[in-house]
């Protein structure tokens, strides 16, 4: 992670965590209910801070902070490294039209890494400290918006795999705090 991407503790963070290559491996609901559950299971017990997020089909994009005690980047880590095993596993275990092609992507990508046999994950989490409300809202709104910019729906609040729906009043897949 570059000088200017560092998480530093206490910080509140728009964060992307891309899948390598750009894969589109959340197109399946049994791979986007291993994030939203995870997402939930690091809340509730690893100290996550979650604003905002939405779930597309190759990235997953967050606001987000740690408890006092905690620090950002050891929860992203723990996070990706966990769902990067499970998502593989399940990749490998169900029927997937896409699997021997996926499966080579992310086996390709560890291949010179050391102990590794897939790479799930792309390197980094880009994260851009909100400085500002106004940044803030800004980047909610990109979140949200973005199921609607890919065509997937016409209004942000009927994307499951977001946070608008709870900016809405109503019940989401995973909590969050309103701001």
């Amino acid at each position: 992670m570059g000088k200017h991407n560092q998480i530093v503790k206490g910080g509140i963070y728009f964060l992307t965590c891309t899948v390598t290559d750009w894969v589109d491996v959340f197109t399946r609901p049994r791979y986007k209910h291993i994030i939203t559950d995870s997402l939930s299971f690091c809340q509730e017990r690893k100290g996550l801070n979650l604003y905002a997020w939405c779930l597309m089909s190759n990235h997953l994009h967050m606001i987000a902070s740690a408890d006092e005690d905690k620090h950002l980047s050891d929860i992203l880590r723990d996070f990706k490294k966990y769902t990067s095993k499970e998502i593989v596993k399940a990749i490998l275990e169900n029927p997937e039209s896409r699997r021997d092609w996926m499966i080579d992507r992310f086996q390709f990508k560890a291949k010179f890494m050391k102990n590794v046999d897939y790479k799930f994950w792309q390197e980094g989490n880009e994260p851009k400290e909100i400085y500002s409300e106004e940044f803030l809202l800004q980047k909610i709104e990109y979140i949200h918006n973005n199921p609607v910019i890919a065509e997937i729906v016409d209004n942000p609040i009927d994307y499951k795999y977001s946070s608008a729906c709870n900016y809405a009043g109503e019940k989401g897949l995973v909590d969050v705090i309103l701001v």
